[in-house]
């Protein structure tokens, strides 16, 4: 098939591509490549991405662009459409919010316009594990509401879902969006509580270690999240009308709509997480405890039950196993 990955450059789009290319598909991949962190960063994926054998086209385009986006859609004539690129970072929200609107609403917007002219066959787009917001029952379920977002970031990934929920109603286009619990993995981001870890205790420099260290994430493998995004790729969405539409559940409807979570189904108290990278790095770090960021939620903790029950498939990579791979790939390209 011939598909298009958005932010193909970011962290999870290229590990994607990868992976739809070693199955035989074509890929088109757009990134803008910003500088929300280092573009090195972004062009050493990109060359990474390549050095793979495969069908892969890359194009500048920032999916906020409206005539770029109708025109690459006018001209390639994609099957299906995995799209990652946003404005990540919950933080950075508070600094940036218009960043937020012009790529999470104006560009999915664009996205959705695409698939619905062009007779998609599926759209997957992230979400994030972040709609859940104030929810405390754990683990999150997508059966739970999720109306009291804590960010701007988060608000922008809820109204991603309700979007693409209006256009499978309207136009029957099977959308599926996947609520992710913080990845990490070779290639990630910079912005990212591991990679900041890792380059601060290598170059014996404190680390901030916010909430005191009692966070609790369910933090998910890079290798993990791909093999759930293709798996949903290939199990197209379709309505459900086992529910009466008196009360609809907020993980289904009757359109060809679906939200799933993948997490590791394991949350992992932050001291623990950075004990298993001194551990990986043989190194200790330097810690200044502080308190809780304004935007951030305590916890994190993924039910994957649907995600199992459509598609077969739960995450299952050790969180120590994943770092010591983080570690390896970090020391090799920074050359530590």
């Amino acid at each position: 098939m011939k598909i298009l990955v958005t932010g193909a450059a970011g962290f999870i789009g290229a590990h994607v591509s990868i992976e739809l290319m070693k199955r035989g598909d074509t890929v088109v991949g757009i990134d803008n490549l910003n500088d929300y962190y280092d573009p090195s960063l972004k062009d050493a994926r990109l060359a990474w991405v390549n050095s793979h054998s495969g069908s892969f086209t890359f194009l500048k385009m920032d999916v906020a662009d409206r005539a770029a986006m109708e025109q690459l859609f006018s001209e390639q004539q994609f099957d299906k459409v995995i799209h990652l690129a946003a404005q990540a970072g919950v933080r950075y929200s508070l600094e940036n919010p218009h960043a937020y609107v012009e790529a999470n609403l104006v560009g999915f917007m664009n996205i959705l316009e695409g698939c619905r002219h062009h007779k998609i066959q599926h759209l997957v787009y992230a979400s994030s594990s972040s709609v859940y917001g104030a929810n405390e029952t754990m683990p999150f379920s997508v059966h739970d509401n999720v109306d009291h977002p804590l960010s701007l970031y988060a608000a922008t990934k809820k109204a991603n879902e309700l979007m693409a929920h209006t256009y499978s109603h309207l136009y029957r286009l099977p959308t599926t969006g996947l609520r992710f619990f913080t990845v990490y993995g070779p290639w990630g981001r910079p912005d990212m509580a591991l990679f900041k870890f890792t380059k601060a205790i290598l170059q014996n420099n404190p680390i901030e270690v916010y909430n005191y260290g009692h966070h609790r994430r369910d933090f998910t493998y890079i290798d993990d999240i791909v093999e759930g995004i293709l798996r949903t790729l290939d199990h197209t969405a379709a309505g459900d009308t086992s529910w009466s539409g008196l009360a609809p559940d907020p993980g289904t409807s009757r359109a060809p709509w679906r939200v799933y979570n993948i997490g590791n189904q394991h949350p992992v108290e932050l001291l623990d997480y950075i004990a298993a990278l001194e551990e990986a790095l043989g190194k200790k770090a330097d810690k200044v405890m502080l308190p809780m960021q304004p935007g951030d939620v305590p916890d994190t903790y993924a039910n994957v039950e649907a995600l199992v029950q459509d598609v077969g498939y739960k995450p299952n990579t050790p969180v120590e196993e994943g770092i010591r791979r983080f570690v390896a790939w970090y020391r090799d390209y920074y050359n530590y």
